[in-house]
């Protein structure tokens, strides 16, 4: 039985470190959202040409995913602020 309660804390440190992972991932991701000026002009361009098809878009700009992309968009240009 003393095994089952060592084994039960390890799985919940593990879960703990999953989770701090998680959200320092995150957070590098969002510091990380740089664009050069060609990729705003792009993205400003193929938006008007298509609309919110962030995967569309991020085809063709290279190492872009469409998460990055549509968050670029909503941060820079929601109509909330």
């Amino acid at each position: 039985m003393a095994d089952l309660d060592t084994n039960s804390s390890t799985c919940g440190t593990e879960a703990q470190v999953d989770s701090i992972a998680v959200e320092v991932t995150s957070k590098d991701l969002e510091k990380e959202l740089v664009f050069s000026e060609d990729e705003e002009i792009l993205i400003t361009r193929m938006f008007n040409l298509v609309g919110e098809r962030w995967s569309l878009i991020a085809g063709r700009i290279p190492g872009r995913t469409a998460e990055e992309i549509e968050k670029y968009w909503n941060s820079r240009y929601s109509t909330s602020q």
